[in-house]
C-alpha cells in the first residue's frame, strides 16, 4: 500500500528530535509498503534533505522514505502566535498534497492537532482510509496550562479534535490516558489501539564512546533530563531539587538538563543568580541538544534519567514522554516527578523513582539515595532494561503498527493492559 504520513516536526536519528514518525515508517517500509512523509522544517530534527527550497519545498528519499520538506522553521522558542501561524501554513500545503497524491492510506500525527486537517480531506472529498495519531490531548492539555485563554479558540480547536476523531477511521493513542480522552469524544474501543511510544535497542546498545559534560566528575552521580526546555517541562522543579542539595552541602550530585527551549534561558540565569550552577559549586550542568548517536554515549556515562513535567493533572495519564523510553532502553533508572501511569509503573516494576510533585525535599532524597547506594541503583537501571525488553520492544510494537494502519489489525495485546500490570 501507499501511505501518506504528515508529521509536522519529523527527524531522522541524526536529528536530536524524537524519531517515532522515522521509525513507523521504516518499519511499514520493511513490511513492504511505501511512505511519503510530509513534514516541515523542525529546530533541532534532521529530515536527511539538503540543498535549496524551490518554491517553498524540497524532497527526496532518505533511508526508504520519500520526504516532501516544506520550509516552514518551527522551534519551541517561536512565539505563540508563530507557531500557530507555521501550524495552519502546514496545514494548508498538507491538504494540497493530499488532494493531488496518490496513497491507499493517510497517516496523520499530532501534535499539533492542525495535522488532522488533510487527514480530514482526505476521508471526506478522496474517501480515502484516514488513521489519526493522538500524542497529546489537545485542547485540554493547553486549557489545563493556561496556554489558551480565548473561548472562541478553545472552541474551534475542540471542534476540530472532534471532527478529527470521528473522520478517522482508526486512531492510535500513546497512553491510557489518551486512549480514554479519545473514548471521551464518543469513539469507541474497536476504532482504537494504544501503541506507546518505544524502546530503541539498536541505537542505545551501538554506543560510542561514553563522555560526560563539561563540570561533571567521573565520581558523581550524574542525572540527565533530555528535552525541550518548555512550560510544560517544568524544569523549576529540578533547580529547586539543586537548591535543596546545596543547602544539604552535595556537591557530589550533578543535574545536565540537554536540549533547547523558550524557558532555557530564565533556567540558566536563575541557576547563575542563585548560584547553582556548577561552575559555582551548585548542580546544574546546561548542555546543547545533541543527536541519538551521541545521546547514546551520554546516557552510557549516566546514572540516572530525569522524567518532568509540570505539575498538570491533565500530564498524568496524557502523555507517552519520548525520554522515559530512551531512558529505559540504555538501562537508565527513572526519577519521575509527577503521578500516573509512568509513575505506577515505576513503583510497580522497581525501575527508578517516583517522587511526589512540587516536592524539593523528596526530589532531593531520591537523589540522595541514588548517590549513596550505587549497587542498589545499578538494580534499578537493570529493572529498567527489563521492562524497556518486555514491554516496550521498538520491533514489536512496529509490528502491531503496521497492522493496525494498514490492515485495521488491532494488536493481539493491548499495550493499554500491559502499562496497567
Amino acid at each position: 500500500m501507499k501511505v501518506l504520513y504528515f508529521h509536522q516536526h519529523f527527524s531522522t536519528p541524526s536529528g536530536s528530535a524524537g524519531t517515532r514518525s522515522y521509525e513507523m515508517a521504516r518499519r511499514l517500509i520493511d513490511a513492504g509498503h511505501e511512505v511519503t512523509m510530509v513534514c516541515g522544517s523542525y529546530h533541532g530534527g534532521q529530515t536527511g534533505l539538503g540543498g535549496p527550497f524551490r518554491r517553498g519545498r524540497r524532497e527526496g528519499r532518505v533511508d526508504g522514505i520519500q520526504v516532501l520538506e516544506f520550509d516552514l522553521a518551527y522551534a519551541n522558542a517561536d512565539s505563540f502566535l508563530k507557531r500557530a501561524g507555521l501550524f495552519l501554513l502546514f496545514a494548508l500545503r498538507s491538504v494540497a498534497v493530499a488532494l493531488t497524491r496518490r496513497y491507499d492510506v493517510v497517516f496523520a500525527t499530532s501534535t499539533p492537532l492542525t495535522a488532522g486537517i488533510p487527514g480530514i480531506v482526505a476521508r471526506w472529498l478522496r474517501g480515502k482510509t484516514f488513521v489519526f495519531e493522538v500524542r497529546d490531548l489537545w485542547p485540554e492539555l493547553p486549557k489545563a496550562m493556561g496556554v489558551i485563554r480565548n473561548p472562541l479558540v478553545l472552541t474551534l480547536m475542540s471542534a476540530l479534535e472532534w471532527l478529527s476523531y470521528h473522520s478517522a477511521q482508526r486512531l492510535v493513542a500513546l497512553s491510557p490516558g489518551m486512549a480514554e480522552g479519545i473514548r471521551r469524544r464518543g469513539i469507541a474501543d474497536e476504532r482504537i489501539a494504544m501503541i506507546p511510544n518505544g524502546c530503541d535497542f539498536r541505537i542505545f546498545a551501538n554506543v560510542g564512546k561514553p563522555w560526560r559534560p563539561e563540570g561533571v566528575g567521573e565520581q558523581d552521580l550524574m542525572a540527565i533530563f533530555t528535552g525541550t526546555h518548555g512550560l510544560a517541562n517544568g524544569l523549576g522543579a529540578v533547580l529547586d531539587a539543586a537548591a535543596e542539595l546545596r543547602r544539604r552541602g552535595r556537591d557530589d550530585i550533578k543535574l545536565v538538563l540537554v536540549g533547547q527551549g523558550m524557558r532555557k534561558p530564565a533556567l540558566i540565569d536563575r541557576a547563575h543568580r542563585e548560584k547553582l550552577d556548577a561552575a559555582q559549586g551548585g548542580a546544574m550542568v546546561f548542555h546543547d541538544p545533541v543527536g541519538k548517536a551521541d545521546l547514546a554515549g551520554l546516557m552510557a556515562a549516566a546514572d540516572l534519567g530525569m522524567q518532568i513535567l509540570a505539575n498538570v493533572p491533565a500530564f498524568y495519564y496524557g502523555t507517552s514522554p519520548n525520554k522515559f523510553f530512551d531512558y529505559i532502553s540504555a538501562g537508565l533508572p527513572v526519577l519521575n516527578n509527577y503521578p500516573g501511569w509512568l509513575a505506577t509503573m515505576i513503583d510497580a516494576n522497581g525501575c527508578g523513582f517516583a517522587v511526589p510533585p512540587d516536592d524539593p525535599a523528596a526530589f532531593a532524597d531520591a537523589l540522595e539515595a541514588a548517590a549513596d547506594d550505587r549497587a542498589a541503583l545499578a538494580a534499578r537501571g537493570e529493572a529498567a532494561l527489563a521492562l524497556a525488553r518486555a514491554r516496550f520492544d521498538r520491533d514489536a510494537l512496529g509490528r502491531d503498527f503496521v497492522g493496525w494502519v494498514v490492515e485495521g489489525r488491532a494488536p493481539a495485546c493491548p499495550a493499554e493492559e500491559a502499562a496497567h500490570d
